[in-house]
């Protein structure tokens, strides 16, 4: 049996011209605050590779272009719609406006757990993600029709703002029957 690593050429990648063609996830995620370029540019590949509509960048949250965010991003900032907004309040409710349902991904009193959450495809998603000592402001997290947390189990109880987020999306893409 062979296990040859698969050259870059063997991958199928689309190019950018079809990435932008390709239908989306109904997913937005939003930054609130995030303070990390590293950590932005990593949330641009993952929502590239998991089609996400859109970044929405708020408050503190660093834009492109930037070499901090392209080094971990790859080149994804291009390949991913974004916008940015000074507060994050005015980004959620033009989405609400817009008929997206509203999460934050935060740790609450009734908080709904990842595995547990019910996704349509037929509904548009907003996914909100905090700074990364902070978490999403509690106004933001008022805003939300709802919180979902990963389930942890060790001492922490938190990981990094940019492996949630490709947690995340993977298991949207799952809920979405897209794997």
């Amino acid at each position: 049996m062979s296990n040859r690593k698969l050259l870059n050429s063997e991958l199928g990648r689309t190019s950018l011209e079809e990435f932008r063609k390709t239908e989306k996830l109904p997913l937005t995620v939003i930054l609130d605050n995030v303070r990390s370029q590293f950590n932005i540019g990593s949330v641009f590949r993952s929502c590239d590779a998991f089609i996400a509509e859109k970044v929405i960048l708020c408050g503190i949250s660093a834009t492109p272009p930037s070499a901090e965010i392209h080094k971990s991003a790859l080149g994804a900032e291009f390949s991913v719609e974004w916008e940015h907004y000074q507060n994050t309040e005015d980004a959620v409710i033009k989405l609400k406006e817009q008929g997206y349902k509203i999460l934050s991904i935060e740790q609450t009193e009734n908080s709904i757990p990842l595995s547990d959450f019910q996704a349509s495809p037929q509904e548009k998603y907003a996914l909100i993600f905090g700074n990364e000592v902070h978490g999403v402001q509690q106004q933001v997290v008022d805003l939300s029709h709802a919180s979902i947390d990963i389930p942890q189990f060790g001492t922490k109880h938190s990981i990094n703002v940019s492996v949630c987020i490709g947690v995340v999306l993977w298991e949207f893409l799952k809920k979405f029957g897209k794997v």
